[in-house]
C-alpha cells in the first residue's frame, strides 16, 4: 500500500559515491532522483534509487507531477482519482506502488522500476513474438485487468507502452492517469488513450463501456505482439473507423499460417466492433485458459 510519508530527495549519486558512502541510520527512507526515462503530458518518470533504513539500495522509478504546472480540471479530478486508485490495487502483473509523497508542490510517486523496458521498444528490438510467448504475456495482461475490472476499475489507456517488462520476464500494467471508477451501469464520455489502440465507439465519441472499450485495446495489444505491426493506421481517423468495422487487418503471411485457429479466435472476437458482442476481458481468460 501507498504511504504518505515526508521524504529527503536527493540526486542519484554516482557509482564511487555509492561505493564510499558510510552507512547511516535514518528515521526514514532517502530517495535519488536521477535520469528522465519518460515524459507525459503532465508528469516525467525519473529513474530513482531508495536507501532504505537497512541501508539496502533499491531501483526504483518515480512519476513527478509538479501541481502548479497542470490544469486545475486535471489535478482535482484525473490525478486525484488516479492517485486513490494506485493506493487501492495489488496484482503481481500490476506496478507496485511503493509510496505516493506529497511535498512541496510536488506529488512524489515511486514505483517498481521494470528492468526491461515496454513493451513496444520491445517488439522494435525483436520483432514480432511467438505465439507461445505471446499467451503467456497476454494471459498475465488478462488477469491483470480481469482483476481490475472485479473491483470495478477500468484503465483507459492499454497500450504497448503502457506494458512493463520485468527483470524476470513478466509484464508489468502501468499508467493509471485516465483509470476510472465504472459499474455495469456506468457509462464514459471522455475520449482516452490513443487513436490506435482505442474502441470503435471512443472513436466516434459515443457513451462508452470502459471495461468494453479495454479488452478492444488488449486485442489491439495481441495482434502487435504476433505481427510486429497495429492492425489499424491512426493517420486518417474516417478510414480507421472502417478498417475497424470491416475487420481490415491483415497478419503477414507467415504469422498466419503460424498461429493457431484458437489465437485467430481471440483476436477476432476482441477486435468486434460492435461492443456489445465483443468479447469481455473475463471471456478471453476463460477460452485462453479453457485449451
Amino acid at each position: 500500500m501507498a504511504s504518505r510519508n515526508e521524504i529527503v530527495v536527493k540526486k542519484e549519486p554516482s557509482k564511487s559515491q555509492s561505493r564510499s558512502a558510510s552507512p547511516i541510520k535514518l528515521p526514514r527512507n532517502v530517495y535519488y532522483l536521477g535520469r528522465t526515462i519518460g515524459k507525459g503530458e503532465y508528469g516525467t518518470v525519473v529513474h530513482a534509487k531508495m536507501l532504505t533504513k537497512h541501508h539496502r539500495m533499491i531501483d526504483l522509478a518515480c512519476k513527478i507531477v509538479d501541481l502548479n504546472k497542470t490544469p486545475q480540471k486535471y489535478a482535482k479530478h484525473f490525478f486525484k482519482r488516479e492517485l486513490k486508485i494506485l493506493s487501492q490495487i495489488n496484482h503481481p502483473n500490476i506496478i507496485e506502488t511503493l509510496s505516493i509523497i506529497h511535498q512541496s508542490s510536488k506529488i512524489y510517486i515511486f514505483m517498481q522500476y521494470a528492468d526491461n523496458g515496454d513493451l513496444l521498444d520491445y517488439i522494435k528490438k525483436n520483432g514480432s513474438i511467438g505465439e507461445e510467448h505471446a499467451q503467456r504475456w497476454f494471459i498475465e495482461m488478462l488477469e491483470a485487468i480481469d482483476y481490475l475490472h472485479s473491483i470495478d476499475i477500468a484503465h483507459r489507456d492499454l497500450k504497448c507502452e503502457n506494458i512493463l517488462i520485468s527483470h524476470t520476464m513478466n509484464v508489468k500494467i502501468t499508467d493509471f492517469g485516465f483509470a476510472r471508477y465504472t459499474t455495469p451501469e456506468s457509462y464514459s464520455r471522455t475520449f482516452c488513450g490513443s487513436a490506435a489502440y482505442a474502441a470503435p465507439e471512443v472513436i466516434v465519441n459515443t457513451p462508452y463501456n470502459p471495461k468494453i472499450s479495454d479488452a478492444w485495446s488488449l486485442g489491439v495489444i495481441l495482434f502487435v505482439m504476433l505481427n510486429g505491426t497495429m492492425p489499424f493506421k491512426d493517420d486518417n481517423r474516417k478510414k480507421l473507423i472502417i478498417d475497424q468495422q470491416k475487420k481490415n487487418y491483415k497478419y503477414t503471411k507467415d504469422v498466419y499460417w503460424e498461429i493457431s485457429n484458437k489465437t485467430r479466435t481471440i483476436v477476432d472476437n476482441l477486435l468486434e466492433a460492435n461492443p456489445l458482442l465483443r468479447w469481455t476481458v473475463n471471456q478471453t481468460l476463460k477460452f485462453e485458459k479453457l485449451f
